[in-house]
């Protein structure tokens, strides 16, 4: 299985500190060997980066580790293969264009039978499950939304209700973000953590990396971060239920079902 990490913020912010506990489990303290990436959102835009060598040994995920790039939104995954060869074309996370924005997708889990449904417009580069379930859902959203709706909670509904579709196939863990929100879908396994005024000191269980948050924070930043298993381990993260989706906006759950 693969493991996801995401981040939501109220202003720009580097993920350094969780990255670099998730890159010690791309070999070093799991089993996720067979690549990595990771995206910044920037406006509508984002800064990606990926390799499909273990994040542990990959001299990109060293130098991402160290560069404190700032952003509102950020999707990463470490990838044990179980479905596709491992190359970089399956390598996540994957990204579409929708309405003039960059959807960017990654996904923990596998669907067993889901390469069978068929594509319309969205079309993989790869041969994973995963790329096919996103451009299978971007499909659906663009059949019925072919311009965006002015009130996004039908958005939130509708990427809802194709979530718990696609989970009917297997495990379907998921991070999605079309640059304004953070969508985050539990199947099996997620959690998160909103960090927030007053900040304190938090240690990775997977390092001996200490962070105080009161050096690189102000009284009005938040700041929650979603992962496959908590990243800390002397910190309160909240676990999602099978079926629950949360979406965040500028480091706030502004959904949840």
């Amino acid at each position: 299985m693969c493991e996801l990490l995401g981040m939501s913020a109220n202003t720009p912010t580097d993920i350094c500190f969780s990255f670099s506990g998730l890159v010690q489990r791309g070999g070093k303290t799991g089993p996720h060997r067979d690549g990595w990436g990771i995206a910044f959102y920037e406006g509508r835009a984002f800064r990606e980066f990926k390799d499909s060598q273990a994040s542990v040994k990959s001299d990109i995920a060293h130098f991402v580790k160290k560069l404190p790039i700032k952003s509102h939104v950020v999707i990463s995954h470490i990838r044990q293969a179980n479905s596709g060869k491992v190359c970089l074309e399956n390598t996540h996370p994957f990204s579409r264009e929708l309405w003039g924005r960059s959807w960017v997708f990654a996904h923990n889990g596998q669907l067993k039978g889901f390469k069978k449904k068929p594509l319309g417009f969205y079309k993989p580069i790869g041969s994973t499950d995963s790329e096919h379930a996103f451009c299978w859902i971007l499909d659906q959203v663009r059949s019925a939304y072919p311009e965006p709706p002015k009130n996004p909670r039908l958005i939130w509904k509708l990427l809802h209700d194709l979530c718990l579709e696609v989970d009917e196939y297997g495990i379907f863990n998921m991070l999605f973000s079309d640059s304004r929100f953070l969508y985050v879908y539990c199947s099996s396994k997620l959690c998160w953590i909103t960090r927030k005024a007053p900040f304190g000191k938090a240690r990775l269980k997977d390092s001996d990396f200490v962070i105080d948050f009161t050096e690189h924070t102000t009284s009005k930043d938040v700041v929650t971060v979603i992962s496959t298993e908590p990243l800390t381990g002397d910190e309160n993260w909240e676990t999602m239920k099978k079926g629950e989706m949360l979406v965040f906006q500028k480091g706030k759950a502004v959904y949840h079902k």
